[in-house]
């Protein structure tokens, strides 16, 4: 295939040039040559260019992306850390989905006030103490839409004993 300069790269991811020379600063893609003042990248760099995009919606740092092409641009992916980074999103999911669901209980909740509500204040307990780095991810519901199937006042208190989680040492 013929080589791409860089406005049809443009043109073809939806990257701004500014984007595609940064990330050759950072040694993600490369150009191939010049045609006058445009640089000029092989075809494969879509395929860069989507692999790179696929690893930011994951969450990945550019710096990971990096490891993850050999140096002439080819895929090298670690079948490990995209296991890391899949546990990683699915603990993100587990809190993200808790809040959703204590954002619709506080929506639908029948307390004259949110903060009258039991639930609502062990959603901002659970949110204080998540702040402080320490984890209850194995003490949210085994399914977060429990909480406000029944807008049940008690499936949603975190146990804390002594500064410790329960069931841990």
């Amino acid at each position: 295939m013929k080589p791409l300069d860089i406005s049809e790269v443009v043109q073809c991811s939806g990257l701004a040039a500014s984007t595609l020379r940064y990330y050759e600063e950072r040694g993600l893609i490369a150009s191939i040559g010049r045609r006058g003042l445009h640089r000029l990248f092989d075809s494969r760099v879509l395929e860069q260019l989507t692999l790179i995009a696929l690893g930011r919606a994951a969450g990945f740092s550019l710096d990971e992306i990096a490891l993850m092409f050999t140096p002439d641009g080819r895929p090298r992916i670690d079948r490990t850390m995209l296991t890391a980074k899949a546990e990683e999103l699915d603990r993100k999911i587990h809190k993200l989905s808790a809040v959703r669901d204590g954002l619709r209980h506080a929506a639908a909740c029948p307390a004259p006030s949110h903060m009258e509500c039991p639930t609502f204040r062990r959603i901002l307990r659970l949110v204080a103490y998540n702040r402080t780095d320490r984890t209850l991810s194995h003490e949210l519901p085994v399914k977060a839409s429990a909480m406000t199937s029944s807008l049940s006042h008690s499936s949603f208190e975190p146990k804390v004993r002594t500064g410790r989680l329960a069931g841990r040492s």
